[in-house]
């Protein structure tokens, strides 16, 4: 339901069992905040457990894709009220910059001068009025009511003139009259994106720039979970039957899961299968299907949190007998990688990528650099909105330096892939290519390792995208270690 602004002539479930459950003898005010930030008392746990991640996510820097599950399992929340929380949750955060310009049309009140428990439940009150069949009346009642219940009584008032004038509009109208005037700013707007990403995305889609609108629409999507089989231990066709997935299209260990908590899946407890974007098993494979002269086993992923890149590698490794070394700088990260290859011919170091203290002369080098994260915005919603166009400048001189520690570590003859998990320009092609100018290297054509993925752009490189392949907005291209460096 997230997908655009909702027709005022759609229909509108009236959310009668909300309402029943909200006149319910439960609703009384000895259960209003026992710890600050947490609603209880208006009886409907759905609104309650989006109101709460909202408020913390907008409030305190929480992660909603962290933070909501939890209050789900705590709460007992399962059910069409799982799901109702979760849409309103992530679609609230993910359309944040469109609530907000709406709710300041509306407000007497700058947005910093509002409190944050307040202005939590206009964002959810104003995603339920713009984006969502939920009628009027439900939709500014139960916000209204959190306000209450958050100890704001006192305004109460606000919040309902304000959420009473923006329903008396509808929504398509708001979006014409306050989208900007030029042509990619509205396309942003509408798919609620900063402008400064559908920019990035737009440059990053180059000729094929009319896609923009497309990009951004799956980019807003909720994604289909991948999960990935480990080789030795389970096929995709196993994995599929087992879970009730698809096989995937690329990977040949992948499986499309459509529904349920892949956590509660047997082969995942097990350890037999995880969860992880069929992009990055494309990325991880391709390290290990290059062609290497005299290959000698000896790989490396140098930037390996959070593991999985790492552990489809090594699986991999294992069946080839070869070992790889993973270096993670961050001691907490890197004992968590330790648990993930705990089985496999991987050893994990802590240490820095751009000096990792390891011997040179490996065949095989993966370079996964830290980066902005534009191409999985639709796994965190609020993300758009917390990233700022100055994090990738100072993103670039520590990926610059770490495909040029890859390219020290690899041998002559050997391979180095680098890749990211973002479409930027600026983190990918000018990377490489400052990289190619200085010497000790050819660019080989990614698209020859990418699993048969089609449409992934112009070469040599591979670009994903949500809307072309369903993975994440993924970029890698492979370089060959000539015998001379420059």
């Amino acid at each position: 339901m997230s997908g655009g602004f909702r027709s005022r002539s759609a229909g509108r479930r009236e959310d009668k069992p909300a309402r029943q459950r909200a006149a319910s003898p439960s609703a009384t005010p000895r259960q209003r905040y026992s710890v600050k930030g947490r609603p209880a008392g208006i009886g409907d746990p759905a609104r309650e457990a989006a109101f709460e991640v909202v408020l913390r996510v907008t409030r305190d820097g929480a992660f909603a894709n962290l933070t909501l599950p939890g209050i789900l399992r705590e709460r007992k929340i399962a059910g069409r009220d799982a799901a109702f929380a979760t849409e309103l949750t992530y679609g609230t955060l993910r359309t944040l910059g469109v609530l907000d310009a709406v709710i300041a049309e509306n407000s007497s009140r700058e947005l910093e001068r509002i409190a944050p428990e307040v202005l939590a439940a206009l964002r959810l009150g104003a995603y339920q009025l713009l984006y969502t069949r939920v009628g009027d009346h439900a939709a500014v009642d139960t916000s209204v009511r959190l306000v209450e219940a958050a100890d704001q009584a006192k305004a109460k008032g606000f919040a309902n003139g304000v959420l009473r004038s923006i329903g008396r509009t509808p929504a398509d109208e708001w979006l014409a009259r306050l989208a900007p005037a030029d042509e990619l700013g509205a396309l942003a707007f509408t798919h609620a994106h900063p402008e400064w990403i559908a920019r990035s995305f737009a440059e990053a889609l180059g000729d094929r720039a009319g896609e923009l609108e497309a990009a951004l629409e799956a980019d807003s999507a909720r994604p289909v979970v991948h999960l990935v089989a480990r080789p030795g231990e389970i096929t995709a066709e196993e994995l599929a039957l087992t879970t009730g997935g698809e096989v995937g299209k690329y990977s040949p260990y992948a499986v499309y899961l459509p529904e349920g908590d892949p956590g509660q899946l047997e082969p995942v407890r097990e350890g037999l299968a995880a969860v992880q974007d069929e992009g990055s098993q494309v990325i991880a494979r391709a390290v290990t299907e290059v062609p290497v002269a005299n290959d000698q086993g000896r790989w490396l992923d140098l930037c390996a949190g959070p593991g999985g890149k790492a552990a489809l590698i090594g699986a991999i490794a294992r069946i080839d007998g070869a070992r790889v070394d993973a270096v993670e700088i961050s001691p907490h990260r890197a004992e968590l990688i330790s648990k993930t290859v705990r089985d496999l011919p991987v050893t994990v170091h802590t240490a820095d990528g751009r000096d990792p203290g390891l011997a040179p002369g490996y065949d095989r080098v993966l370079v996964d650099a830290p980066c902005s994260g534009l191409g999985a915005l639709r796994r965190r919603p609020e993300a758009r909105w917390t990233k700022s166009e100055g994090d990738i400048a100072e993103l670039n001189r520590l990926q610059e330096e770490l495909l040029a520690s890859a390219v020290a570590l690899a041998k002559p003859g050997g391979v180095v892939v680098y890749s990211t998990c973002s479409p930027d320009v600026r983190e990918t092609r000018r990377i490489v290519e400052k990289q190619c100018a200085k010497g000790g290297v050819e660019e080989l054509d990614a698209r020859e390792f990418a699993a048969g993925m089609e449409d992934a752009g112009a070469g040599p490189s591979v670009q994903m995208w949500p809307h072309r392949h369903g993975t994440d907005a993924m970029f890698f291209t492979v370089l060959r270690k000539t015998e001379t460096l420059g």
